[in-house]
């Protein structure tokens, strides 16, 4: 069963008297716990694909189905709404609240859906999988950038979302930092089933992917299944 369905989803933006199409057409459906890579040169729509499939943005025509849900249409508190349960995201620049410890930012997704008995513990057992358990009370400026972002891995993983995207997880850290984010993607996807759709140029972890799906100019050109 399809986890993510898109259907003919353009993405048009104009840009004073041009109009820039940046996605054409896109078409395909993930099934449920699938590892996506997707790849492609800077301009292809990488990021564009991602952030529409998060609801952070609006296509201009086609259809995305989340989980069964669709979500073009949606107003924003709906899709607030459905980010919270069911959307995991890791941004390239960690997005981490200054003033709230790693701990606390672990947290944050809980407000959407509601803090149960044990969200402190399982906030801290996600900073002790990710190797920051002497790390829960310190502040992000405290922390290295491989810190940061495994910290923003543990908070997407927070409310045990169906789906996680992340947009070049590793395009800032050192291979060390790098390969442990991989490791840590891989791990808790297989203990917690998550899908995974990935934007990146990482070569370690397209080749770690169930798949690759390869965008130029808005057009996926490519469609593998890797094993």
């Amino acid at each position: 069963m399809s986890i993510i369905e898109v259907s003919n989803l353009t993405k048009t933006i104009s840009n004073g008297a041009n109009r820039v199409e940046i996605l054409r057409g896109i078409d395909f459906t993930v099934p449920r716990g699938q590892y996506v890579a997707i790849m492609g040169p800077s301009g292809s729509g990488k990021s564009t694909l991602l952030g529409l499939l998060a609801g952070l943005d609006t296509p201009t025509t086609g259809r995305i189905v989340l989980d069964g849900e669709e979500i073009t249409g949606l107003k924003e508190d709906e899709l607030a709404l459905l980010r919270g349960r069911k959307i995991g995201f890791v941004f390239q620049s960690y997005h981490l609240i200054p003033t709230l410890t790693a701990e606390e930012n672990v947290l944050l997704p809980m407000e959407l859906v509601g803090n149960g008995a044990d969200a402190g513990e399982r906030a801290r057992d996600l900073l002790t999988a990710v190797g920051l358990e002497d790390r829960c009370g310190h502040y992000p400026v405290q922390l290295s950038g491989g810190e940061q972002q495994r910290v923003a891995l543990a908070r997407a993983f927070m409310v045990r979302p169906p789906i996680l995207l992340a947009d070049e997880p590793t395009g800032n850290l050192d291979s060390a930092n790098g390969r442990h984010v991989l490791d840590l993607l891989l791990s808790l996807n297989r203990q917690e089933g998550t899908t995974l759709l990935l934007v990146t140029h990482d070569p370690e972890l397209t080749a770690s992917a169930d798949r690759r799906i390869t965008l130029r100019d808005g057009r996926i050109v490519a469609d593998e299944v890797a094993r």
